[in-house]
C-alpha cells in the first residue's frame, strides 16, 4: 500500500534577518487533515518561520515542499509555471489585515479576488460562476449581509469572517494562519475558532496556525511545535504543553492559566 506523501515538508531551514539568525534548522513535515500549531515567546521566530515558508521572506538554508513541489530558491528559478499552481491551493491569513478607508471596495469586491487570484480563472468560467461563488463563501462563514459594505466599516470579528470567505471562495488544501484572531475580544475569538472549526471539518482543510492561546492550542490542534528560534520539541499537546517544555521557551516560573 503506498503511503500519501505530507502536504508540507519544511528540512533544515534557517532564515537569517540582516546579520541575526531568525530561525536555525527547522524541520517538520504537515500531513493531510492535519491542524499544526506553532507556539513560542515573542522574537521565537515563528512569524519570521511561516513567511519564509510562503516565499514572502528569503531563506539562507533548507528547503521547502508543498504539495510535492520544491518552494527553495533553485525551484523558483525551474518551476515558474508550476509554482503558482501550488500556492492557488494555500490561503494565508496575516496577524493584521488593515483597510485603507480611502479604498472604495466592498465585502464581495475582496472576496471576489480570491476567485481571481494569480490569474487562473479557467476559460469557461463566467462572471456568474464568480458571482455564485462569492455569495456561498460569505454565507457559508454566516456574512451574507455584509457583501455591499465597505471594508473599511467592518468591525474586527466582521473583517476576520470576510478573509475566512476570502479563502473559501476557491477549494484550498492548506490553510496557514498567523494570530489570525489577534485584537479580537473573547467574544469574537471564541466565534472565530467556532466557524473555523467548523470549516475545517466541511473543507477539510489542513492548517497550520501560530498561536499564544494554549488551551485552544490543546482543544483543537493536533501537533504543536514549540520554537525559541530553534526547534524545542514538536509531538502531541499532550507532549509539548508541559511545564517542563514551556519553561524553557518562555523562561522559567512561565505558567499559563489555561495549561498545567
Amino acid at each position: 500500500m503506498q503511503l500519501t506523501a505530507p502536504l508540507l515538508t519544511v528540512e533544515g531551514l534557517t532564515v537569517q534577518r540582516g546579520s541575526a539568525t531568525a530561525v536555525q534548522d527547522i524541520s517538520f513535515s504537515l500531513e493531510a487533515g492535519m491542524d499544526m500549531a506553532i507556539i513560542g515567546p515573542n522574537g521565537a521566530g515563528k512569524s519570521t518561520l511561516v513567511q519564509a515558508i510562503m516565499g514572502l521572506l528569503p531563506y539562507h538554508q533548507g528547503e521547502v515542499k508543498l504539495l510535492g513541489q520544491l518552494l527553495n530558491r533553485e525551484a523558483k528559478q525551474t518551476q515558474r509555471r508550476a509554482a503558482p499552481l501550488v500556492r492557488h491551493d494555500v490561503a494565508y491569513l496575516p496577524q493584521n489585515f488593515l483597510a485603507d478607508a480611502r479604498i472604495p471596495m466592498t465585502v464581495a469586491e475582496l472576496v471576489s479576488l480570491g476567485w481571481d487570484r494569480l490569474g487562473l480563472q479557467l476559460p469557461w468560467e463566467g462572471w456568474r460562476d464568480r458571482r455564485d461563488a462569492v455569495r456561498n463563501a460569505l454565507c457559508k462563514v454566516e456574512a451574507c449581509h455584509l457583501a455591499k459594505q465597505s471594508l473599511s466599516s467592518l468591525s474586527g470579528g466582521e473583517m476576520k469572517r470576510v478573509l475566512l470567505a476570502y479563502c473559501l471562495v476557491r477549494p484550498r488544501k492548506l490553510l496557514v494562519l498567523d494570530e489570525a484572531p489577534a485584537g479580537l475580544d473573547v467574544a469574537a475569538e471564541a466565534e472565530f475558532y467556532r466557524l473555523l472549526n467548523q470549516l475545517k471539518q466541511d473543507q477539510g482543510w489542513s492548517i497550520l496556525q501560530i498561536s499564544h492561546d494554549l488551551e485552544m492550542v490543546r482543544a483543537n490542534c493536533d501537533c504543536v511545535l514549540c520554537l525559541n528560534r530553534r526547534m524545542l520539541k514538536q509531538g502531541s499537546p499532550e507532549e509539548v504543553l508541559h511545564p517542563e517544555t514551556l519553561n524553557a521557551a518562555y523562561g522559567q516560573g512561565h505558567h499559563d492559566g489555561h495549561i498545567h
